[in-house]
């Protein structure tokens, strides 16, 4: 990337609100080891929005816990202290999409899209053997994972709007024609976004290479929810190109795509609850 796309770059990305003062203060909080964790669940309960929206997560069928979670607190015992902290912040960023936008991009498809890869993500890192917190990164990932969309939709709507339609014209990846109009793509100005919003370097690499051939068992399941979101149809990010499995992909599930989509069973669930979710 040239200096001064990247540095345009770095400047929409700081345009970008910053989050509710509940999720900065847990962010401060969690950066240092010894603050215990009831003074972090007590942040997050005094704001009440946020903890409905974080147990309503927990709680769904796109989640995927057996048991239901009824405080913050259980919240922490269950899945653990940085799964919350990371949770409240996909949930504060998913909660800054307007309602429009310029460039003519559906936040509603586009939320849909970022829930079903998200669970799916969830689904396939507990299928994959990694643990509690791995798995509910995983959820966060696929959240957020096309994120610096909605930072071109805001605050360079004109170009991504030529992105989007060349390439559901040419039926080839977003990304590319991104570079094209825009000089850069939706991954790095999503890597920097999760930068500025202080979330961890597992996070900023899988953001960052989500288009790339993953070479880890975290990259490959985020990489594999992504194109089973796409092929199911589940929303819409604006790339119409559902990618092949490469090999690792296909080595970690022991699947090509549409056997592991049959293997998965009935996914149409988590998408039925994400549109549930995402309603007013």
């Amino acid at each position: 990337m040239e200096n001064s796309n990247y540095a345009e770059l770095v400047a929409l990305v700081e345009k970008m609100p910053a989050f509710p003062k509940s999720v900065q203060r847990v962010v401060q909080l969690t950066a240092n080891l010894e603050v215990p964790a009831k003074d972090i669940v007590q942040v997050i309960e005094c704001d009440p929005v946020l903890t409905v929206k974080i147990l309503k997560v927990i709680n769904s069928a796109f989640y995927g816990l057996s048991h239901k979670i009824n405080s913050v607190q259980r919240a922490v015992v269950h899945i653990g202290l940085n799964t919350v902290k990371n949770l409240a912040m996909g949930i504060a960023a998913m909660g800054m999409l307007k309602t429009s936008n310029k460039a003519g991009f559906n936040p509603s498809a586009f939320l849909l899209h970022a829930l079903t890869t998200a669970a799916i993500s969830r689904k396939l890192a507990e299928r994959a053997g990694l643990s509690q917190q791995a798995c509910g990164d995983c959820f966060v990932a696929g959240l957020l994972h096309d994120f610096g969309k909605v930072v071109f939709a805001e605050f360079r709507p004109e170009g991504f709007k030529l992105a989007l339609a060349k390439s559901k014209e040419e039926n080839m990846p977003l990304h590319l024609f991104e570079q094209e109009f825009l000089g850069i793509d939706h991954a790095e100005a999503g890597a920097l976004l999760a930068e500025k919003w202080k979330l961890s370097e597992l996070l900023i690499e899988a953001i960052r290479h989500h288009h790339d051939h993953p070479d880890n068992t975290f990259g490959e399941c985020l990489f594999a929810a992504n194109q089973i979101s796409k092929r199911q149809r589940y929303g819409d990010g604006g790339n119409p190109v559902t990618d092949v499995f490469p090999e690792t992909v296909v080595n970690r599930f022991g699947l090509s795509l549409e056997a592991l989509i049959d293997d998965l069973g009935n996914l149409d669930v988590i998408a039925q609850e994400a549109e549930l979710f995402i309603k007013p």
